[in-house]
This record gives C-alpha cells, structure tokens and sequence, in this order.
C-alpha cells in the first residue's frame, strides 16, 4: 500500500453521459500513449553476480499480497510476485505482465467503462517454468471473492462481475458497474496450479514460498533469520537480474540495522525516520534516499467492546468500547497530544503535523490540525462523567457506557524493536497523564500486531483499545479509504477476516462518498467524496493521526540501479540492481 498517485487524474474527465464518457476514455489513450518512460539515472555498465542484503527489521507473517496486513511482507514479497500493472516513480501505471496498459485507444477499454481487456506479454512462465494464462488471473480473483479465503484486500474485486479468458493470452474483466480505479486492481497474481483451494488460503505452502514471476524466487526462508532469494531462470528480460542473490536479513531493531549499514555488512536498510539521518549521513559509504511519501503514523482507536471476537456493526453500536465509544472521551485525548513536540523531539522537527490519511496526491485533502490544548481535553473528560482519582487518573462516575468506578485506562501497543515508537509511547503516557487518562504499554513483534484473521490477531478480531503504526494509500486512494473507513470493510467472522476498518467505526455519509468516489467518472467528485470522508474522520475521530512521514532508506554506494518511487516498494526495479 504504498502512496496515493497522479494517475487517478487520467480517468477522472468523464461524465455518465456518452460524450463525457468517450472524451475520458480517449484521455485514457493518450495518457498511454505518454507512458513511455520516466527519467531514470545513468548507470556505469551493471556488472554480474554478487549477492546483495537487504535489512528489516520486521519478520513477514505471510508474502500471499492478499492475506497480508503487513507492509514488510510486502517489501519482501515484490522481488518474485508481479502485477498485471506497475506504477512507476512519475505515478504513471505501466506495464509489468500485460503488453500494454488498456485504453480506449488500443481497445483495452469498453465505450461504457466496464469492460477491461489486458493481453499478456509473449512467453510469460512462473518461476517453476509452467505457462502464465488467463486462468491464473481468473483464479486470482476468485480466491480473493471466496467468502473463506480470509483475503483481507478485497476492494475493487467484488465490484467485478466475471473474468473471462478467450484465450490463454487474453484477460477480460467486466466490472458490474464502471469502477473509477480499475487500473489499481490485480497487483499481484497467483498460480492457480501452485497455489491451492481458495477456502484453504491462510494455509498454503505458497504463503511461504510463493511461485511468482518477479525477477528473483525464494531459496529459503529460515524463520527469525534470513530470507534468500535467487534469479528466477524463467525471467521474461533476458540477462537478468544482475545479482546472484538477494538476501533479506531479519534485524531485531532499526538500532541494530543502523550499525549494519554503517560497518557494510548490509546494503540496504528499510524504512528509517527523520532523526536517524543525522545519524548515518556522515558514514561512510553511506546514500540516504528521502522523499515526501503518504504514510500517515497514526492512533488507531477501537470503538468496539474489545471482549467481543470481531463484531459486525450492529453489534458495535449495542456494545460499544466502554471508554472510547464516547466520541468525548476520543476528542480529549487528540487534544491532549502535543504533536508539534512529539515531531520536535524525537524527529528534529523534520515532519509535518498529521491531518488525514489524504495529505499528498491528486486527493490531498486540506483540513486543520488539531490543536493542543489539554485544558479543553480536562473539560470535555468532565463533561463525560470522568472525575478525577486521588491518584489523578479518572474513573467513571455517570459516563455513557462504562460502569461508575471505571478507571480512564486504556492498553496502547505497537510493534517491538521500534525505538521512535517506543520514545513517541512514553510521551503518550506523559500526555495522558496531563488530562486525567492512563495509557498502559503491551508492545508485540510485527507478525503478531499485523497478523491474519486466521492467525487470530488481535487487530482484526478487535481484542485491543489503541495501536501505533503507520499505512497509506495506494496509487488510487480507494482501496485505502474504503477498506480502512467503509462500514462493510470491519473483519468479522462473517467476511473470514476481510478488510482494514479496525476500528470498527461506520458512519453513513462517510458510506456514501466512499461509494460515490468508487464509481463516480469525475475526477473533481471523486476528490470531493474523498474530502467529505477525510471531514467525518476529523470530525469522529475513529483514527488520530499524529505527524506525516517521508519515505526513507539508506543503501550503500557499492549498489547500483537505485531508483525511487515513492508510489511502489524499495525492490519494485530488483532486475536492475547490481554490486560494483
């Protein structure tokens, strides 16, 4: 889920009317026609072999694209799983497995919008040498639409009506209605014949070591330590890629991964922050690669009883979170967060005071950052019947949900071996201290936190109050906002899991706009219903979100063919890297 993109801006001239419809899709054919290349730096001749280690310091629960909740598995799983579609560094879609992107100019697109037609490239294997066809795309989307297969992004492929395959070559997908972003869907497909039985998705071999068509396939996946990974014989670009392998090394902490870079015995360090780079741009041998990026960090607020196992709407509302269900009790704790001093303290002032999860790309919403101010925090706790202790932390005495003698305590977690979220932890406390509330620490590892319906986590079976952690949008920001927003993406027992609202908060005019954005051929209402839903979030509350984040990694001079994009993961140009 990286970044929210320019591209969105290429479909969104149309009106339903037939006029406005053809304009749009004859935009479509000549934002194609531009997609050619975006600038990429001049390389010295890449040279052959060498094997080139990459740091995380998050362990993947799963590389399956659909079942994952987990940005590192992500970062892992590009170096062998593939898109019809890619999004370069310009925001641009472009052609990864498909010959071309669909337009209406090359006839990949219906005169109504609905019908998408996509031709694969000539001679197109998986890393086990069996052909790519048709089937594996329709597979794709029937795995992800089984009610069972606990697939969590399923946004966008339940708008689809059917995939047909004329031939092994040809895909055609016929959306029910049209569907603005429809570029945005089939990032990642999935072998039918390597992968298994959709209602056993949380359980294939392939979740481990997946079968894919990316420049390098996994050699082994040694739990806790390292993941390898080796050219896959079957490349559709001949000659690569350059290196003779890739290997991810699982890193306890961001700290540890740090000295790594610093000493050479890594070559790559995934997701640093602003304070680290003071740090590590003097050392030597050492590139900094920094670029504005839509990752929001943020407080996620359960307004769910959390005793409850993944509970549908209805539900929420007849037994809301004792604490946060009162919209008070969520606006007092915002206001009582100093964030210009979190961002000053621990990030050299260097971030941005976080608005909404739309802050950058062609949606960017514009709303006001809260303001600091603890007194009103104070009052507003009163007002909702939480009366200071004798320790000055409140209890319940004529709150709306929770019991009289209540203590205003809340559990906040994040994910361990992250030090800036442990520091921003420790200030949250202080903070709510100040207005009369107890936050109380239970960090996890990555794979517990961001772990699967079927893995019982507690993040998608609503068993927690508050989390840390940052996400973002995608290239076209409606998978974000309707999985993360829309009443019908909560995870419950019902849908195996699927869907990021875990918060578990619905909101009828949020509903609306998200479906209006979803299916509207204006680029100018979509903006709109984006906007409209960013105010109900400010408004309610269900995310609080605390500064904006740069995107950004250090790698070291020896590595050749960096290029960044913003809008993909570090290894989305793995074929071109190489070791001087």
């Amino acid at each position: 889920m990286w970044g929210e993109g320019r591209v969105g801006t290429e479909f969104g001239g149309m009106t339903m009317n037939t006029a406005g419809v053809r304009r749009t899709l004859v935009a479509i054919g000549l934002a194609a026609a531009l997609l050619a290349s975006w600038p990429v730096p001049a390389f010295p001749q890449a040279k052959r072999g060498g094997v080139l280690t990459f740091a995380l310091y998050q362990e993947p629960e799963t590389l399956n694209p659909y079942i994952a909740t987990q940005t590192a598995s992500f970062e892992v799983n590009v170096f062998t799983i593939e898109g019809l579609l890619g999004v370069g560094p310009d925001g641009e879609y472009f052609p990864l497995l498909a010959k071309e992107v669909p337009s209406r100019q090359n006839g990949g697109v219906s005169g109504d919008g609905k019908t998408i037609t996509y031709h694969f490239k000539d001679g197109l294997k998986w890393s086990d040498g069996q052909p790519v066809t048709c089937d594996d795309v329709r597979f794709t989307w029937q795995a992800i639409v089984d009610p069972k297969s606990g697939a969590s992004g399923t946004t966008g492929y339940r708008d689809i009506e059917t995939v047909d395959c004329p031939s092994p070559s040809t895909v055609v997908v016929r959306y029910k209605t049209f569907y603005a972003p429809f570029l945005s869907r089939f990032d990642a497909i999935m072998p039918r014949h390597a992968a298994g039985d959709p209602a056993e998705m949380p359980r294939w071999a392939y979740n481990r070591k997946p079968v894919g068509t990316g420049p390098f396939t996994m050699l082994e996946w040694v739990s806790g330590d390292h993941i390898t990974f080796i050219p896959n014989r079957y490349y559709r670009e001949a000659g690569k890629p350059y290196l003779s392998a890739v290997i991810i090394r699982i890193t306890p902490s961001r700290e540890v991964g740090k000295q790594l870079i610093k000493t050479g015995e890594i070559d790559v360090l995934w997701d640093l922050v602003e304070s680290d780079v003071p740090e590590l741009q003097p050392a030597a041998g050492v590139k900094i690669s920094s670029a504005p990026s839509s990752f929001a960090e943020r407080l996620v607020l359960n307004l769910a009883d959390p005793t409850l196992d993944g509970p549908p709407l209805d539900q929420v509302e007849k037994n809301p979170h004792p604490i946060l269900g009162d919209p008070r009790v969520r606006e007092a704790i915002e206001l009582g967060i100093n964030k210009q001093e979190i961002i000053d303290k621990l990030l050299f002032g260097l971030a941005t005071i976080g608005t909404n999860e739309l802050h950058i790309g062609w949606a960017r919403c514009a709303t006001k950052p809260s303001e600091y101010d603890p007194a009103r925090a104070r009052q507003l706790l009163e007002q909702a019947g939480w009366k200071p202790g004798s320790d000055g932390i409140r209890v319940a005495q004529g709150a709306r949900y929770a019991k009289d003698g209540t203590r205003l305590r809340l559990k906040l977690q994040t994910t361990t071996g992250n030090k800036l979220r442990e520091q921003a932890e420790q200030l949250l406390i202080d903070y709510m201290k100040q207005i009369g509330l107890e936050f109380y620490i239970e960090n996890v590892p990555s794979p517990v936190l961001f772990g699967s319906w079927a893995s019982g986590a507690f993040r998608k079976h609503g068993h927690f109050d508050v989390v840390l952690y940052t996400t973002n949008p995608d290239v076209d920001p409606q998978s974000q906002v309707e999985g993360y927003f829309a009443s019908w993406s909560s995870p419950t027992a019902a849908n195996s899991g699927a869907g990021f609202n875990y918060a578990r908060w619905g909101n009828k005019t949020a509903d609306e706009n998200i479906n209006l954005a979803k299916n509207s051929p204006d680029i100018n209402a979509r903006k709109k219903a984006y906007c409209a839903v960013m105010g109900e979030i400010v408004k309610d509350r269900p995310h609080i979100y605390l500064y904006d984040r740069s995107s950004i990694h250090a790698y070291r001079d020896r590595m050749q063919g960096w290029v960044t994009n913003v809008w993909d993961r570090l290894g989305w140009n793995a074929e071109d890297w190489s070791l001087r």
